[in-house]
């Protein structure tokens, strides 16, 4: 069912903690969105440990985090009875969106009858496309290679990679694209769309890239952490904790192994393009990675959840067996199946 068209003016000002949370996999800053209730523009909307969606309505040290659904903000919020509920109506439908990064959200949005018109808000913020510098000379290298013959070093932001093959200051690098553009089969004159789409496709993995990294730096120590928690006697000879402790590491195993191997698959095709330049070549590899948007995102997003609340609740990798268990079970193992299931029936169709 589709909300009605209102659209509230966009804000002018980003909220504080805004540029956080437009990156991150599992929050989603609702000043985006066509809410109509102000408190809710102050709000949040994120995935919990069970990775259900709920409204993060405030959050600070010693207050904790106050979260209810959508069908639960009128016992909370003030407002006029229609405008509350064409809100409530729009964030029960975002809350059935599986990951709240900006690539995901491109799709879903336009998939999910919500009326959204604020795509150009949907972008990673400055710092994290600084931050995304290095993954994206990865997968530019080649096109920099083919246009100026070697590496450039003096790259700062994602922006001047692009800028520096759209707008070639040398004579070769002029040459170079015109061939580009033959092999592509397009104009000369296309080839600046062709770049903002190809740095739009590579930025994209990129950030997938640098949010799985993330993960796998505290992923296995999670894994021996709970590893640690089995070997006490008392959970050894309890059938079902033990298999609680073994289950949930063996799903953690097989999804970040699966989904490593799908970022094998982009790197193996993107070589494949530039040793085929051809007018479908990128296209095909375009609806590759787009398609892939949505799952790797929401398998991204929950291994990110669980991580995080571990890292949260145990920074130092402190806790009792017992208490490693309890927090297993509360937090880790619920909603863990979905993410098994989504990359299962993605990662073994590559």
């Amino acid at each position: 069912m589709s909300v009605d068209n209102a659209q509230p003016k966009k804000a002018s000002k980003k909220s504080p903690g805004y540029d956080e949370a437009i990156d991150s996999l599992h929050t989603l800053p609702l000043e985006i969105m066509p809410v109509l209730t102000p408190a809710l523009k102050r709000a949040l909307m994120i995935k919990n440990a069970r990775l259900s969606s709920v409204i993060e309505l405030f959050k600070g040290e010693g207050i904790g985090s106050g979260q209810v659904t959508p069908e639960e903000l009128p016992g909370f919020i003030n407002g006029h009875d229609q405008t509350l509920a064409h809100d409530i109506r729009m964030l029960e439908q975002l809350a059935r969106l599986e990951s709240f990064d900006v690539y995901s959200l491109r799709m879903q949005l336009r998939e999910s009858g919500i009326a959204f018109d604020n795509y150009e808000s949907l972008q990673l913020s400055e710092s994290k496309r600084a931050e995304l510098t290095e993954y994206m000379k990865t997968f530019t290298r080649p096109l920099i290679q083919r246009i100026y013959g070697g590496d450039q070093t003096d790259i700062t932001d994602v922006s001047q990679i692009i800028a520096m093959v759209a707008q070639p200051n040398r004579e070769r690098a002029i040459s170079e694209l015109k061939n580009l553009a033959q092999e592509l089969g397009v104009e000369l004159i296309e080839v600046p769309a062709f770049l903002e789409r190809y740095g739009d496709v590579f930025l994209s993995l990129s950030y997938f890239r640098s949010c799985l990294d993330n993960i796998m730096e505290d992923l296995p120590d999670l894994i021996a952490w709970m590893a640690e928690a089995s070997e006490n006697h008392q959970i050894r000879n309890d059938r079902n904790s033990s298999r609680v402790l073994e289950e949930v590491a063996e799903n953690l195993n097989a999804i970040s192994t699966s989904i490593v191997g799908r970022f094998e698959v982009f790197d193996q095709r993107s070589h494949q393009f530039w040793n085929d330049i051809n007018a479908n070549s990128f296209r095909v590899f375009q609806d590759l990675v787009n398609a892939h948007h949505v799952s790797i995102g929401a398998v991204l997003c929950g291994l990110a959840v669980k991580t995080g609340l571990w890292k949260e609740r145990f920074p130092t990798r402190e806790g009792g067996p017992l208490k490693r268990l309890e927090f297993v079970r509360s937090e880790i193992y619920p909603g863990l199946a979905k993410i098994v299931k989504i990359e299962q029936d993605v990662g073994s169709a590559m």
